[in-house]
């Protein structure tokens, strides 16, 4: 133990946050405190927060997210294992383009510039990250290997172009994604998307779709929700796809179904405005060839479909049917796209909602070709709605009384045998749209030569370099603008360079991996790294990225695995999503509807005993404001919280703690300024502890065997604690009860006697139990207590407090005395008393004597080692 403070050193010896923080991350960053490198002869332990997009400052999302990492990180440190934490940039991207062209400078100095703050900010946090690892996805020096894998897919006969529907945006100048489109909207923008065909480079991720379902079922550590929009988005159906001639014509096309049973209620067929027929018919009819142009202005995601208005325009052409030879018509239909099944659907609006109110829109016939089954209480009534329930075949010839799976297998056979229909297995998922065609992205790298083929860049030509030294002149991309970029040669030959970017998607789909190796100079990977730490053993990030992100890594990784990088089937084997941060809304409407929206730190409220808002007044006037509840932290609600001024007034440790005290991770977080003050408080209490328990000189070596019965019942509590925080850190992820049984520990602790002095040796495992639990947490204030408590190693590199279990054993009860179902009295019984012992201490207690007196006991109920209960009367 080093030289305690006397007391009157202790009383202007105060918690400092600031100082102690700066002091720790000098002293980490000067130490090199976690840099790692792989070592066989440790487990390994590969924790990992999804990087930011380096927008120039953190937001509190943010902040939870990559606590979460570094609390599991540091707690895994302490376990003895190998820890990496990498951290990294995600730094391609429109909203750099946007903000370069609105402040007059390139993406390029935009982005540098906010990395370089970024890092500031998580640096006062005290994030472990290994910053040797830092990598920027806008560096050569890493999308050069995201160049030449695209190469090698291609040579694989996993990458095309073809031309493609697309979402345009004509005030960003760019595709979007289905997920960017709101409302028939650009995300960003606000501009009105425009249907657009568009020459496109597609990745063949449909030939992974059954690998990439399947392997779900391995991700056990992911959550179900996740899992389960993933296969939804894969789609996975099985079917029969069934040829259809075009009347008077030797012409022929597919149609897909997962209802074949209902083939008999085909009435018409509806094809997408991009279908050959209907451009074919368009030609010869200029009202269809208006409604195929105003579709362009339609939504082209599959799940808008269902919502919008049914719209269609008649070809003049029919279709023969396959199994009855009838003519039924053919439509051009707004709900049918082109880019899902073979862009043609057969309708039976008799058994297909979507079907019923486009054929009782335009006055088809509507057939009816399956009954309720025996026992149903389902009713079909045509005349108000689609019978869309599984039952039995009726009007279908042959195959009439036949329920739906005899109906499905007959029907396909007999299909089969005509040689005009096979049973298949269907996805929604598409192939992996990845041109992008705005500047700041990867190029990609392909060839155009004067004859129109296009090639590769060979790999001595890698990276394609995009030029940062620009001028941004609107939304047109340098790139695009400037011949002489493109123009190079192959073999001695003119040829020029694709001027299309990479979706960003494409970065961030294995940074996880290049994190392994980000010095590797050589190649994509250094295998042996790369498969010393992969897969990550836990992923941290937001569920909005459950779908895309996590589907193109997975998908990625699959890619990466099948040329010989890595060997595992997964990238991530554990997976959290955290909840949003949400903070108080505060508004004045203004003259014409809008409303001005003031952040919470202008505001000072006054709330009652349930802490609901009775009153909110402007501190800049003192006039009242509108409180609008709890909303997602955003720039529109102005309600967004700055991490900086948050720890400049308490401290990054307080931040840390009260992001992990005040809800579970995956749920939403509501930022309170009095929980945050709440949680410097606790940490404050702390400080005093230690400091007051240092003025104690000469603390005894703790002698278990010499502890008397409240000694032991407070080494019991410290255990216990011991014993939840692990659990609660370790395997489940309920940082916010850790936190809670520290807090109910540190009560006891203060409370605890500090004479004679065993009680010193056991206030003093308590205390040192406390400051090792909350260095996940907090470690600035942990490490700096740790040396206080006169330890010279580092906390960071100090095994895990480990359970005694022979703490936990008990050898007393409290046993609650009732007398006519209330309590009378609580007694101290040994852990063996018998129900007659219990009895006897009860007697002897006077709350309960008075109570006996006079009456007959009538009942004894004896719980052991919990409850005793008398019945009197």
């Amino acid at each position: 133990m080093s030289e305690a403070h006397t007391p009157a050193q202790t009383a202007t010896y105060t918690y400092d946050p600031k100082a102690i923080e700066t002091q720790m991350q000098q002293h980490w960053e000067q130490s090199n405190a976690f840099k790692v490198v792989e070592d066989p002869s440790k487990e390994k332990y590969y924790c990992l927060s999804m990087f930011p997009y380096p927008s120039g400052r953190l937001h509190m999302g943010h902040v939870r997210n990559y606590t979460i990492g570094d609390v599991i990180s540091r707690f895994q440190r302490m376990q003895g294992k190998n820890v990496m934490q990498p951290m990294g940039w995600d730094a391609f991207g429109l909203p750099a383009e946007n903000a370069a062209i609105a402040n007059k400078t390139a993406p390029a100095i935009w982005t540098y510039a906010n990395i370089d703050y970024m890092k500031n900010q998580l640096k006062r946090l005290g994030f472990g990250y290994d910053w040797d690892r830092e990598l920027a996805t806008c560096k050569p020096e890493y999308y050069k290997w995201e160049q030449w894998f695209f190469t090698k897919l291609f040579e694989k006969g996993l990458v095309y172009k073809k031309m493609a529907t697309v979402n345009w945006d004509p005030v960003d100048q760019c595709v979007l994604a289905n997920e960017q489109v709101i409302d028939g909207r650009g995300w960003r923008s606000g501009a009105l998307v425009e249907q657009r065909e568009l020459a496109q480079w597609f990745i063949k991720i449909t030939d992974y779709a059954e690998e990439l379902l399947q392997d779900l079922d391995q991700l056990d550590e992911w959550p179900e929700q996740v899992k389960t929009m993933q296969r939804n988005w894969i789609g996975r159906s099985e079917g029969v796809e069934i040829t259809f001639s075009l009347a008077g014509s030797s012409y022929d096309f597919s149609v897909y179904t997962t209802r074949p049973d209902t083939l008999y209620g085909v009435t018409y067929v509806a094809i997408a405005p991009q279908h050959p027929l209907a451009q074919k018919a368009a030609k010869l009819d200029d009202k269809l060839a208006k409604f195929i142009d105003e579709c362009k202005g339609g939504k082209i995601a599959e799940a808008d479909m269902a919502t919008m208005e049914k719209k269609g325009a008649p070809t003049g052409f029919f279709a023969v049917h396959p199994l009855t030879g009838e003519q039924v018509p053919i439509w051009v239909a707004n709900f049918v796209l082109m880019d899902y099944g073979s862009g043609a659907v057969m309708a039976v609006p008799g058994h297909d909602q979507r079907d019923f109110e486009f054929a009782t829109k335009y006055g088809m016939k509507i057939k009816q070709v399956i009954a309720p089954a025996a026992g149903s209480t389902a009713v079909c009534d045509l005349t108000t709605a689609a019978f869309t329930e599984k039952g039995v075949l009726v009007n279908s010839g042959d195959f009439d009384g036949l329920d739906f799976a005899a109906g499905f297998k007959a029907i396909a056979d007999k299909l089969a045998k005509k040689g005009i229909g096979q049973v298949k297995v269907n996805y929604r998922l598409r192939d992996w749209g990845v041109s992008r065609q705005r500047y700041w992205g990867s190029p990609i790298p392909m060839l155009t030569l004067e004859d129109g083929t296009q090639v590769p860049v060979p790999e001595a030509m890698l990276p394609v370099r995009l030029p940062e030294d620009v001028v941004m002149d609107g939304v047109t991309s340098p790139i695009k603008a400037d011949p002489n970029w493109a123009k190079t040669s192959y073999m001695g030959k003119t040829a020029f360079h694709e001027t299309d970017t990479f979706d960003t998607f494409m970065e961030s789909s294995w940074y996880y991996a290049r994190y392994c190796s980000p010095e590797h100079d050589t190649g994509m990977l250094d295998p042996a790294k790369a498969n010393y730490w992969l897969p990550v053993d836990q992923y941290v990030g937001g569920i909005e990225h459950a779908i895309l992100h996590l589907l193109y890594s997975r998908f990625f990784h699959k890619l990466l695995r099948d040329v010989g990088l890595v060997q595992c089937d997964e990238p991530f084997k554990r997976l959290l999503c955290q909840g949003m941060v949400l903070a108080e809304t505060f508004y004045r409407d203004n003259e014409g509807g809008s409303k001005t929206w003031y952040s919470p730190q202008d505001v000072t409220v006054e709330r009652d005993d349930k802490g609901r808002i009775t009153q909110a007044l402007l501190k800049t006037d003192g006039l009242p404001v509108v409180s609008s509840g709890m909303s997602k932290m955003s720039k529109s609600k102005n309600n967004g919280i700055d991490p900086q001024t948050v720890i400049d007034l308490y401290g990054a440790d307080t931040v840390r703690l009260f992001m992990m005290f005040t809800a579970p991770p995956e749920q939403t977080l509501e930022w309170q300024d009095s929980a945050v003050e709440g949680a410097n408080r606790f940490l404050r209490r702390v400080w005093t502890l230690v400091n007051e328990f240092k003025t104690h000189t000469n603390v005894p070596a703790l002698d278990v065997a010499a502890l008397t019965a409240d000694q032991k019942t407070l080494r019991r509590e410290i255990h216990k604690t011991i014993a939840k925080v692990t659990d609660d850190v370790g395997r489940r992820y309920t940082f916010n009860t850790a936190v809670a049984a520290i807090m109910e520990l540190m009560n006891k602790l203060q409370k605890a006697a500090t004479e004679p002095n065993q009680n010193l040796a056991v206030l003093s495992e308590g205390i040192h139990a406390v400051v090792s639990l909350l260095n996940p947490i907090t470690p600035h204030l942990s490490q700096h207590l740790w040396r206080e408590l006169g330890h010279s190693s580092e906390l960071e590199q100090t095994a895990w407090p480990s359970v005694d279990q022979s703490a936990l054993v008990e050898d007393e009860k409290l046993v609650v005395v009732q007398i006519n179902g209330k309590v009378r009295s609580k007694v101290t019984v040994a852990i063996d008393a018998t129900e007659e012992q219990v009895m006897a201490l009860a007697r002897a207690e006077e709350n309960v004597q008075k109570y006996l007196e006079g009456v007959e006991l009538r009942k004894v109920i004896y719980v052991p080692g919990k409850l005793l209960s008398l019945v009197v009367g």
